[in-house]
């Protein structure tokens, strides 16, 4: 009898680790599971503009769980500046390791924008106001590569024949894996000015 309690309390300590681990590890979890949880929007840490449909919400919550006091910084300054009235400068937020720009352009025609990719860091990218046109394509279907990766920019160029076309507002933000190649800037309609806000996330 003894040995039957002991195997016991052995299998559900065994099973509460595992089950622990599984919680925090997205690699493991059912798509459903991924999609609540993006769906609940607790990552966002009260910040209220909506994440667009396009980001990976699995590659999302692996990072997440896995530098989740860079990303919770990261969504803070987001939600707590005064985004409008932010210099257009960098700002420094925990060093190297998360950083966020501030940039004032006008919108481009297709022609003068270039996809671009990242390898050290993921893009957050909010229009904070203004509207452009944002191409993403998977950086492993590059068609070819026009300028090789810069190290010490973090940024190579490709061309894509494959590009799913989104539209970036002041109601909707971005995230850009590595494996996401982008081409931001592009105009709606028309070029117009465009205040952007991106924050870098140092990939570990």
């Amino acid at each position: 009898m003894k040995k039957l309690i002991v195997g016991i309390m052995v299998f559900i300590s065994l099973f509460g680790l595992t089950s622990g681990k599984s919680d925090t590890d997205p690699s493991t979890w059912s798509s459903k599971k991924v999609e609540k949880w993006f769906a609940e929007k607790e990552w966002i840490g009260g910040w209220t503009v909506t994440p667009d449909a396009s980001i990976n919400k699995r590659e999302l919550a692996i990072s997440y769980f896995r530098n989740k006091e860079r990303w919770d910084k990261a969504f803070a300054f987001l939600k707590n500046s005064d985004l409008a009235k932010l210099d257009l400068k960098r700002y420094d937020i925990d060093g190297t390791n998360l950083f966020a720009t501030v940039s004032e352009y006008t919108s481009k025609n297709e022609a003068d924008a270039k996809f671009e990719a990242h390898r050290k860091y993921i893009d957050i990218q909010y229009v904070e106001s203004g509207k452009e046109i944002i191409n993403i394509a998977p950086l492993n279907t590059a068609e070819e590569i026009t300028s090789p990766y810069d190290e010490a920019n973090d940024i190579e160029f490709l061309t894509f024949d494959n590009a799913v076309n989104c539209k970036a507002t002041p109601s909707n933000f971005f995230i850009f894996f590595p494996g996401d190649a982008h081409r931001p800037g592009l105009k709606d309609g028309v070029n117009s000015p465009v205040r952007k806000i991106v924050v870098k996330v140092k990939v570990d």
